[in-house]
């Protein structure tokens, strides 16, 4: 499988691309600094260096699937971007966009969402910008239907830690069997890459805790 990974240098972009990388997938990194990419993975991934907003349709060509890790200071490039690639796309069947969204979109069980409820408690943080231009961007990715997309979530943080399996939920907020509601990015990293291979949730999203 072709893959490429943009945002491949940071947190979770480093743990999914060193996951397609031992799974002997064809991988590129697609990234802002080409040395930093090439001191972590070596000679087994090609790099695309460029600034996200600078990509073109071109250097998206021949993959089988892109996953989205991008993250920008710049709170609304979140949408920007993301209606970028569905741009270069629309009605393409051969090549799978998935995206990387934090778990302000999950929901409590009463419905509410995570960010609804960080905006009640803390509105003003400047943070808090990003995680509301990554809701709106699930929102837009709901409306499109002619581009195989897939959502993936952690519920709810991020740890780091080696892989030891996880499970699998739905737009709700879910537990681990201890009763945690995080994933290690090592796990998060599988399960994107059983996505990727194995495709579950085309134009829908799922979340990912630890088992």
């Amino acid at each position: 499988m072709k893959i490429g990974i943009i945002g491949a240098t940071g947190h979770v972009g480093q743990a999914i691309t060193k996951e397609a990388i031992s799974r002997g997938n064809e991988v590129t990194a697609i990234v802002r600094n080409a040395e930093k990419a090439k001191g972590i993975f070596g000679d087994k991934a090609a790099i695309i260096a460029k600034d996200a907003m600078d990509l073109t349709r071109e250097d998206f060509s021949g993959f089988d699937v892109l996953v989205n890790a991008f993250a920008s200071a710049k709170a609304y490039e979140h949408v920007d971007f993301a209606a970028r690639l569905i741009s270069y796309f629309r009605g393409d069947k051969t090549t799978r966009l998935i995206f990387v969204i934090g778990a302000s979109i999950l929901q409590n069980p009463d419905g509410s969402t995570l960010l609804a409820q960080t905006m009640k408690q803390i509105a003003n943080e400047p943070w808090i910008a990003g995680m509301v231009q990554q809701d709106r961007e699930y929102d837009f990715l709901q409306l499109v239907d002619d581009v195989d997309w897939t959502v993936i979530t952690p519920s709810t943080d991020f740890t780091d830690g080696p892989k030891t399996g996880y499970k699998v939920g739905g737009i709700k907020i879910i537990q681990s069997a201890v009763g945690k509601e995080e994933v290690s990015v090592a796990n998060f990293a599988d399960a994107v890459l059983d996505e990727s291979e194995q495709p579950k949730h085309i134009r829908s999203e799922f979340s990912v805790v630890d088992a």
